[in-house]
């Protein structure tokens, strides 16, 4: 009865120890006299949509579709490399040239496969005249026929080793022309156009066919950015968002769209990767640059939004708000802050829609209440 007489005098009630925190407890409401009133303002919780935007950090690493590792096609120890480390070049140019056996041994199949194709098909053209002369019998021209397809094969095959091996075209016309060529280098070629962004071999290195790594060649104008996604974000984020990327230097920001979410959890960071394809002018981002990424959702999320002037801290540095009672006292309610929405928070616990808190005026209270 004495701390109602004391409320009802004062116009707010006293400070009450630990009790001030919890609003069941009608000693630690607060009521405010009219002209009280008019410092405050209230704001009605309602649902409402927004857009999230997650904000996360990410590595810029090399756009795989557009990036490929050189291994060496024959066997030798290198002899001249041909480029070096940011050159720009185009699919077919070489890269280095190897002392290769493999490289003479195909060269001189192919052409033993040549001339005993040429000769093969002499003989069958020959025994097929024969034969519509009956001057051979016809077992005899079916198996000239054979033998000639076969050796026409066994060039095919032998041409096309060439072809894997990267051989010169020009040597190759030399070949079927039955001209010389001089001594014969292997050459290891660019699979595709882009930059040498790595080189993995050095001069007089012996190279294991088909195994040894030797350069990596990427096209540096699109890249990706892996970036890590945590928790609940997870939720929020959707293949085909778009993205924003920020290196902190100058205004070198860049745009991109979400193109791949990981399957897995990475077990020691407890993320998920989520694949950002970026366009790069001027190969300005380097594979390892650490960024900041802005992931914003397409689609609407509802929540139950409040002002963030409305939200205040208590002595553990917790949330709450004051809440307007039927009795036109205000409590403290305490409440779980989620995403921040520009000037809003979504209250994700604590309120529930047609709840009015005081959206202006909450340190007003807060003063009156610790009176």
């Amino acid at each position: 009865m004495a701390a109602a007489t004391i409320v009802s005098f004062t116009g707010c009630s006293p400070k009450n120890g630990s009790n001030v925190e919890t609003s069941s407890v009608t000693v630690s409401n607060v009521t405010l006299a009219a002209a009280q009133r008019e410092k405050i303002h209230l704001y009605a919780v309602a649902p409402s949509k927004f857009r999230k935007t997650t904000e996360t950090t990410g590595t810029v690493d090399f756009d795989n579709d557009q990036a490929t590792t050189v291994l060496a096609p024959f066997g030798g120890p290198v002899s001249r490399l041909l480029v070096s480390l940011g050159d720009q070049v185009k699919a077919g140019d070489p890269l280095a040239t190897v002392d290769s056996p493999d490289f003479a041994a195909a060269i001189s199949a192919y052409r033993k496969a040549l001339a005993t194709a040429q000769t093969a098909r002499r003989v069958a053209d020959m025994d097929k005249d024969l034969f519509q002369h009956n001057g051979v019998a016809q077992r005899e021209e079916e198996q000239a026929q054979t033998d000639a397809a076969n050796a026409e094969a066994d060039r095919d095959a032998a041409l096309q080793t060439l072809v894997s091996l990267n051989v010169d075209p020009q040597a190759i016309t030399d070949l079927q022309a039955g001209r010389p060529i001089s001594r014969p280098a292997g050459i290891i070629r660019s699979p595709i156009a882009g930059t040498v962004v790595e080189k993995l071999i050095t001069p007089g290195e012996l190279l294991t066919t088909g195994s040894t790594p030797c350069f990596t060649v990427a096209d540096l104008s699109r890249v990706w950015v892996m970036a890590h996604i945590f928790g609940s974000d997870l939720a929020s984020v959707n293949v085909g968002d778009p993205a924003e990327v920020e290196t902190g230097i100058a205004t070198n920001n860049f745009s991109g769209t979400v193109d791949n979410i990981s399957a897995l959890v990475n077990p020691d960071t407890r993320s998920v990767l989520v694949r950002v394809v970026i366009k790069n002018p001027g190969e300005f981002l380097k594979k390892q640059m650490f960024v900041r990424v802005l992931i914003h959702a397409r689609e609407d999320s509802t929540g139950l939004l409040v002002p963030v002037s409305g939200i205040l801290r208590d002595d553990e540095n917790l949330p709450f708000v004051y809440l307007a009672l039927p009795d036109s006292s205000f409590a403290r309610r305490r409440v779980t802050l989620g995403y921040r929405a520009d000037d809003r928070y979504d209250i994700t616990s604590g309120l529930k829609a047609g709840d009015q808190i005081v959206a202006e005026g909450g340190l007003f209270v807060q003063f009156l209440q610790n009176q």
